[in-house]
């Protein structure tokens, strides 16, 4: 190196953290002081030499965070943003550590080469306080190198680091902290607009610019004015819209919320290995404490299990009386239709499609209203950030990152997610393997489209073992999920894991409101999905299996036989029937008449549906099918949930009413489905795996191409999870077979 300015290196940290005594050591002499131009905060230069070496360093103010509410941090963040020095030296008080990472998590964000000088070690090691850099280090993917800089220790070791970081010339990625969903798909949402318009972009990274507005930094939003001030009102309105909402839900606002999630994220950090106190446990934080038992290594899983046992156990003790009133409502609903709308297309279409095809999947509101709300009070409470803690210690031994914890969570993880925020979350990881293995595991997840599905099956099949069936269908999604990222891992998405690290925000008391209103929000998606998407699909599918109908010479058959039928029955007979058929009251004679005409319309209506479109499909791949132990119908449902998995009830209640035995006798798709021929507890089952792992919903495929950059990636999800998902439910039916299931 020559004896020139070669870089410029940058001084920030708290006040009082020993920044202003560490550039002193330093610089020396080499040091002059100003004022920045216009303002009166002190700026203070100087110069490093040592070996021919030599950087210009530049001490910024003290601060405590770069939210800007100061001259002191404007400065600071404007300095960082428009001179890009070089490197970004965070002196970090040892003694106050997790207060000063604050500040070092900030600088992460904004994706600066940084290197922490961890300062006052020995003022830290007189309060009882160790700290293991090097764990530090790993934990922040920064060098940490402890300094005392009232005596110079540490400041060459120091400044070697430096000279390392500034001469790799590397672009480093910013730190992705999850904020809690509501947050996050705001941010999400932000980030897009902010990219597609190139909005200060050439400054400040999408979403650091988001993350500003979310915290209404006055700042960022008059730079966002001048430059768009359209695109900036549509940002603040985001930012209000999610702000009023959590002041609703949790009485608090996003700047409170992002504050908790970063010591969240600083506390998670601090808790694995980096900090050991001599101190006693008594001057432990009641929240600490409260880890210390659900976050235990060996009594946290049993207390997560008790819980989600508990959930399931909750959810379908108190929903089974509303589902039961709420499926007896809909069966009179389509008796209704069918004793008055006039017989033709329209009430094929009302009766099939509308009332037996979406009134399947609103039959199930009750048990999401139950569902929602117990995972409402796990996530409001905080609890579901220390699940994800917990299971970091898994995901590690499939290859995965265990901030992946979280968007299989969002997915379904728990219960009633969806995939496609839970995709979309996977961008909080840095490693792109983990990432895209993130992306393709976490439709394995129980989405709420998957949910009532299962519901329906178990409640019909495993009536007596409701709740287990449901937990295991839950631990048979997570195993699956990491068995597969496992797999992907050790093949084609092969890489070494990353340090992880996860939010651990407070835990909060839950509000009823708060409570009642995710409840409430997530429920009215499951039926405004019903009432829009669903409604939408589910007519389609009533028309490709209505359609081409049967040939005229088909349908004179019928008409020969019902002829042949009525020609052979008394008169008596038909005056019996039209007169007392209302009333039930029938001679022997007329009621196999009756039993006679009822199977013939049957027939009749079971091949019109075996002729349509999609009865054509099913029956094509039944002769493969049937090795999971699926027939016909049971394969149209199938090919209808690629688009919405909700879409397999309606499908079934539309594939059965269109061909039921008794079109007169309306009854719940769990009756139907319970009598029907083939259907069995091992049937049900092989249909639960199969839906479990086969392909995603056509809006995750959309989502997992995006997010991949790739569409081979969207079609490799469809591709290898309908083969695993058919592999499994074969084997499980086959063997279950020869066992005598």
């Amino acid at each position: 190196m020559t004896n020139s300015i070669e870089a410029t290196i940058a001084l920030a940290g708290n006040p009082n953290s020993g920044k202003t005594t560490l550039f002193n050591a330093l610089t020396g002499a080499r040091q002059h002081v100003g004022n920045y131009p216009g303002i009166t905060v002190e700026k203070k230069i100087g110069a490093y030499i040592k070996d021919n070496r030599r950087f210009t360093i530049v001490d910024l103010p003290g601060t405590y965070s770069l939210t800007a509410y100061s001259l002191e941090e404007i400065v600071a963040r404007d300095f960082l943003i428009d001179e890009q020095p070089a490197v970004v030296v965070d002196i970090v008080d040892a003694a106050n550590l997790e207060r000063n990472l604050y500040l070092s998590i900030q600088l992460l964000e904004m994706g600066l080469p940084v290197c922490i000088a961890l300062n006052m070690v020995d003022a830290a090691k007189r309060r009882g306080i160790k700290i293991d850099e090097k764990r530090l280090a790993e934990m922040l993917n920064v060098p940490v190198i402890p300094t005392i800089a009232r005596s110079g220790r540490g400041k060459d070791e120091l400044m070697q680091a430096v000279e390392e970081i500034a001469n790799s010339h590397k672009t480093r990625s910013p730190v992705l902290i999850s904020y809690g969903q509501d947050i996050d798909q705001a941010l999400f949402e932000m980030e897009r607009l902010i990219g597609d318009e190139q909005f200060l972009t050439d400054t400040y990274l999408p979403r650091w610019i988001a993350l500003k507005y979310m915290e209404a930094d006055e700042n960022m939003r008059e730079r966002g004015k001048r430059l768009n001030s359209r695109l900036s009102a549509v940002l603040d309105g985001i930012a209000g819209r999610v702000s009023d909402h959590l002041e609703e839900t949790l009485a608090t606002d996003p700047e409170a919320m992002i504050a908790d999630y970063r010591y969240g994220y600083i506390r998670s950090i601090v808790n694995q290995g980096v900090i050991t106190r001599a101190n006693d446990l008594s001057r432990l934080h009641v929240s600490d404490r409260i880890d210390g038992i659900v976050t235990h290594r060996y009594l946290g899983p049993l207390v997560m299990v008790a819980v989600l046992f508990g959930l399931y156990q909750f959810t379908f003790t108190y929903s089974e009386i509303p589902v039961t009133w709420l499926e007896t409502g809909i069966a009179k609903l389509s008796q209704l239709a069918s004793d008055h709308v006039p017989e033709g297309v329209l009430k094929s279409l009302l009766i099939s499609a509308v009332i037996d095809g979406v009134g399947g999947v609103l039959g199930f509101v009750p048990l999401i209203v139950f569902m929602f709300f117990g995972i409402a009070v796990l996530e409001d409470s905080g609890y579901l950030a220390r699940v994800a803690f917990m299971l970091d210690r898994i995901f590690r031994i499939f290859g995965l990152h265990g901030s992946a914890v979280m968007p299989f969570i969002i997915s379904g993880g728990i219960a009633g997610g969806c995939a496609v925020p839970g995709v979309m979350a996977a961008r909080t990881l840095k490693s792109p393997r983990e990432r895209l293995t993130t992306i393709l595991t976490v439709p394995f997840m129980n989405c709420g489209a998957k949910l009532p599905v299962f519901a329906l099956l178990v409640a019909t099949f495993f009536v007596q073992y409701e709740a287990v069936m449901m937990f295991g269908i839950t631990l048979g999604a997570w195993a699956g999920a990491l068995l597969v990222a496992k797999l992907l891992r050790s093949t084609v998405i092969r890489g070494e894991s990353t340090p992880f690290v996860m939010e651990l925000p407070p835990y909060r008391l839950p509000t009823l409101k708060g409570v009642t209103t995710h409840t409430w929000e997530r429920t009215w998606q499951y039926i405004k999905k019903a009432g829009t998407i669903i409604l939408a699909i589910s007519i389609i599918m009533w028309a490709l299996m209505s359609y081409p109908g049967l040939p005229d010479s088909v349908k004179q058959g019928f008409q020969a036989e019902r002829q042949a039928l009525l020609a052979a029955v008394p008169e008596m007979v038909i005056r019996e029937m039209q007169s007392d058929g209302d009333n039930g009251i029938l001679s022997n004679q007329a009621h196999d008449f009756k039993e006679q005409m009822v199977l013939l319309d049957a027939r009749e209506a079971e091949a019109g549906l075996k002729n349509s479109i999609a009865g054509r499909v099913g029956q094509g791949v039944e002769s493969v099918s049937r090795l999971a132990g699926f027939d016909w119908r049971t394969n149209i449902a199938l090919l209808g949930g690629i688009a919405a998995k909700e879409v397999v009830i309606s499908t079934l209640g539309t594939a059965y009413s269109l061909g039921e035995v008794d079109p007169e006798d309306s009854k719940p798709l769990a009756d139907t489905l319970a009598q029907a021929p083939g259907w069995r507890p091992l049937t049900a089952l092989c249909l639960i795996l199969f839906i479990m792992f086969y392909a995603p919903c056509f809006v995750s495929v959309v989502c997992i191409s995006r997010e991949s950059g790739s569409w081979k990636w969207g079609a490799f999800s469809i591709v290898f999870n309908t083969f695993l998902a058919f592999t499994l439910a074969v084997v499980v039916f086959q063997l279950g077979s020869l066992m005598g299931f």
